[in-house]
Parts: C-alpha cells; structure tokens; sequence
C-alpha cells in the first residue's frame, strides 16, 4: 500500500490519526447502512416475488375471460361495450426516506366511491365472462400500483447498496490502510530522528567530556 506524501511532522502524525478515527468511524456507520439496508431490500423482494405472483394470476385470469367473451360475443358488441369507461382513476405520486433512499409511495382515488360503479354497459347484451375480466382488472389495479412501487423503490435501494458497497470498500481496503501505513512511515521517521539527535548528543557530550578532560591534564601539567 502507497503511502501519503506528508511531511513527517508530529502536527501531521495528530491530523493522520484524528483523520482514521474519522474513518473508522464512517467506515463503521456506512457497514451498519449497508447491512441494515441489505436486509430491507431482501424483505422488499421477498414481498415482490408474491405480489407479483398474485398479479399475474389475476392478470391470467383477465386474459382468460376476455377470451371466453370475444368467442361468445360479437367484435362490435365487445368494442362498443368497452368505449366509454364508466370509472376514472386519479393518482397521486410522493415520496418518503427510507435509510437515506427517496422512494415512490403511490396513491390512487376513484371518481366513484360505489365499487360497484365499474361496469360501462348493461348486462343484457354482454356475458358473465366480460363481467369477471373488469371486476378482476378492478381488482388488480391496487395491486399494479403496489408491485410498481415496490420493484422502483427495489431498484433505488439496489443502487443505494451499490454506492453504499464501493464507499465500504474504499475505506476498508485503501484509505484506511494507506492512512495506517503513512502513521507507521511517519513514526518511524519521527523515532529515526530521535535516535539521530540521540546519537548526536551523546557524542557532543563524549567531546565536550573529553576536551575537559584534555582541559584539566594540560592545567595538571602546567602546575
């Protein structure tokens, strides 16, 4: 691992070491969002996998019907029973926060109260069959909405999870080594030096001792 190009200063040894604090610290946190974000992610696809399920079945079922109505009635009969629909729909789209991912929540309000006020055309001309596929579609609209939900807010957490894993790993394998690394670097260093000026004293003191030493036998000899 590359170490920093610092200045092997002990005012950079105080800021290296608060700064891996800092991130062993975040390191942490980001590991906790992670896992704790894995988790709700498995538990949202968990929920997909049945709720789509569940709406494919009824959406079978819708296709199923339909087909049994175009074979007992008439082309022109289906079309214009189905021209003008009797219920509308208006949706409204807000968010909310979710460990930091902004995720779709969806909402819809029928025209009519009376669930009922579904049908566009009367019963005499048309079969039991056609009747099933719109309360069926009726039905599974909730449900439509849910799964989209769902499979968005799906894709916003896997994203989040990606950008969540890269920033774990940066800091775990490269910032927080070469951070270790550059604190070893800088403290050898500092001890290499301190053995130097060690050194050095001791033989500034070894001359200093020996000229009094050649001092007081020249002041010996001149008595």
């Amino acid at each position: 691992m590359a170490i920093m190009r610092v200045n092997p200063t002990r005012m950079e040894l105080t800021r290296l070491k608060k700064r891996l604090q800092v991130a062993r610290r975040g390191h942490k946190l980001l590991k906790d969002k992670r896992d704790e974000l894995m988790k709700k992610f498995l538990e949202l696809v968990r929920r997909n996998k049945e709720l789509r399920e569940r709406v494919e079945n009824m959406l079978m079922k819708v296709h199923s019907n339909f087909l049994i109505a175009r074979a007992v009635m008439s082309s022109e009969v289906l079309e214009e029973s189905l021209m003008f629909p009797k219920q509308s729909v208006s949706l409204e789209v807000s968010t909310k926060n979710v460990m930091s991912v902004n995720i779709p929540v969806f909402n819809f309000k029928t025209a009519s109260m009376d669930e009922s006020n579904i049908f566009p055309y009367g019963f005499a001309s048309t079969s039991a069959e056609l009747d099933g596929a719109i309360r069926t579609l009726s039905d599974v609209l909730p449900y439509m909405l849910e799964l989209a939900e769902m499979e968005k807010s799906a894709q916003l957490m896997a994203e989040e999870i990606e950008k969540t894993r890269r920033r774990v790993n940066a800091l775990e394998y490269v910032l927080i080594p070469q951070l270790d690394e550059t604190i070893r670097y800088i403290t050898m260093k500092l001890d290499e030096n301190e053995r130097g000026n060690l050194t050095r004293l001791m033989k500034v003191k070894d001359m200093m001792l020996e000229q009094a030493h050649q001092y007081k036998a020249r002041q010996k000899a001149a008595d």
